[in-house]
């Protein structure tokens, strides 16, 4: 991991870009942290610069409560090289969506799978790389999407205490075998009226995840409509479980 800049926000919390071999990268720590902070991995849908400014207001209120957060630019999205069948894909699912069509499960497959087959041992190195740093401790959680993303994480990586997942993405079927898998506390948030995603698909794979702790939030509202509140709930979900 090379830092590559470093500010200090008005709030006091440090926030640092950097680098993991060719993965960009954000990290922000608490200003007045006084001992290793437990980490927040904030997933996203990609594109950095498109989402910092909601991702830096995930980030301070991570901050506010203690947290370190942490991100990283998924594969094909910013500046990283493209994969000519993902975007194919991509332009598959935008042609149904803007027809009114249904999304076939074909094209979830070609976007979604080699998308969370590249991403989440990416993910897994970032990890080494932060918990090694002197000012981040464990426990770890993740919160956001994409949540394929975040349910495969949290079968494979034993790191990870605690999720907070955005269903606010599609999800190959094929996934729903993994969500059986998953074992750790899930808080999982979704907007009712999610103009561009199958409400009833969300419900199933809620039904579907394995944890015997599990909450679902479900909000009125478009994609990009959570209430805030769900923040402070989201902070008071990880302060039972990141300990």
């Amino acid at each position: 991991m090379r830092f590559t800049s470093e500010q200090r926000l008005d709030d006091g919390v440090l926030e640092r870009e950097f680098t993991l071999g060719e993965i960009p990268g954000i990290l922000w720590t608490p200003g007045s942290a006084s001992a290793p902070a437990p980490l927040i991995l904030l997933g996203h849908p990609g594109g950095l610069l498109k989402m910092y400014p909601r991702l830096l207001a995930r980030a301070r209120h991570c901050a506010a409560a203690g947290y370190a957060a942490a991100t990283i630019e998924l594969p094909g999205s910013g500046d990283r090289p493209r994969s000519a069948a993902a975007e194919q894909a991509g332009a598959d699912l935008r042609r149904a969506l803007k027809a009114g069509e249904p999304v076939d499960d074909g094209i979830v497959d070609r976007l979604v799978l080699p998308l969370v087959d590249k991403a989440v041992p990416e993910w897994r190195a970032a990890l080494d790389a932060l918990l090694a740093l002197p000012e981040i401790g464990g426990p770890v959680g993740y919160a956001g999407g994409v949540i394929a993303i975040g349910i495969r994480l949290a079968v494979v990586e034993p790191r990870i205490s605690a999720a907070l997942l955005f269903a606010g993405s599609f999800v190959p079927r094929t996934m729903f075998e993994q969500a059986r898998q998953v074992t750790v506390p899930l808080l999982v948030l979704l907007q009712w009226d999610d103009e561009g995603n199958d409400r009833q698909l969300a419900l199933d794979l809620f039904d579907a995840l394995g944890s015997k702790e599990k909450t679902l939030h479900a909000n009125m509202g478009g994609h990009t409509g959570v209430p805030r509140f769900e923040a402070d709930d989201g902070n008071r979900f990880f302060a039972r479980h990141l300990r």
